[in-house]
């Protein structure tokens, strides 16, 4: 995708760059969610011709490769590295995570295939140099990388859940579990007993990803 040249040889220059087009199609997402993202209206947006836009893409793929690529960018990588690959990972997942917060549809977009751009490739290369002081193979080490965006991607989602009002379902559960006892399941309703529903969202986010980020760097 981006080793190819901006546009097809042929036909009158394009009236908009491959950034401009990127730019409409994250407004679009932002505004109206990832369903709303389509060739068609992304071209409306940018008042041209949808056959204009395959001068630039193939498709809707290459669309969502470039906005998810354009937002990584958005994610601080000039944080200099303490050596500590958990504090380094966690404060990286951090970063992260308020850009997925931002750009609630960036949860939604299919994980693979994986096809790196430039962001993409500068954030797996930040990620990866944060693992070097664990023993860990090269392989090991991208899983790691993959286990905690993905860890992100989930918190993300779970809290954007909460923050658009879908409390309805979560309280039924909650209520479910609460009876959990009295259907014989006594592990389940200890647990319960001491979770805390209202439990700071940051404070779970931190506290789950030190404990992950520490097993995973440890073998």
């Amino acid at each position: 995708m981006w080793s190819r040249p901006e546009q097809g040889a042929r036909g009158p220059a394009a009236a908009y760059s491959r950034a401009e087009l990127t730019a409409a199609a994250v407004d679009l997402a932002d505004r109206r969610g990832l369903s709303a993202v389509s060739m068609r209206q992304v071209a409306g947006a940018l008042g041209m011709g949808q056959a204009s836009l395959y001068r630039h893409l193939s498709g809707r793929d290459d669309l969502l490769d470039l906005m998810t690529d354009a937002v990584t960018g958005e994610i601080a990588l000039d944080v200099p590295l303490s050596g500590d690959p958990v504090a380094d990972l966690l404060a990286l997942a951090r970063r992260t995570r308020t850009v997925h917060l931002r750009h609630p549809w960036l949860c939604e977009v299919p994980p693979e295939p994986l096809r790196l751009g430039p962001r993409g490739l500068d954030f797996l290369e930040y990620a990866l140099a944060a693992t070097a002081p664990a023993p860990l193979s090269g392989r090991a080490r991208m899983e790691v990388v993959a286990l905690t965006n993905a860890l992100v991607s989930l918190f993300a989602r779970t809290e954007l859940a909460a923050h658009q009002g879908r409390t309805d379902r979560r309280a039924s559960q909650a209520a479910y579990l609460a009876s959990a006892e009295a259907g014989g399941h006594p592990f389940v309703a200890a647990a319960m007993a001491e979770s805390d529903t209202d439990a700071d969202v940051q404070a779970l986010f931190e506290r789950a990803m030190h404990r992950v980020l520490t097993g995973l760097l440890s073998h």
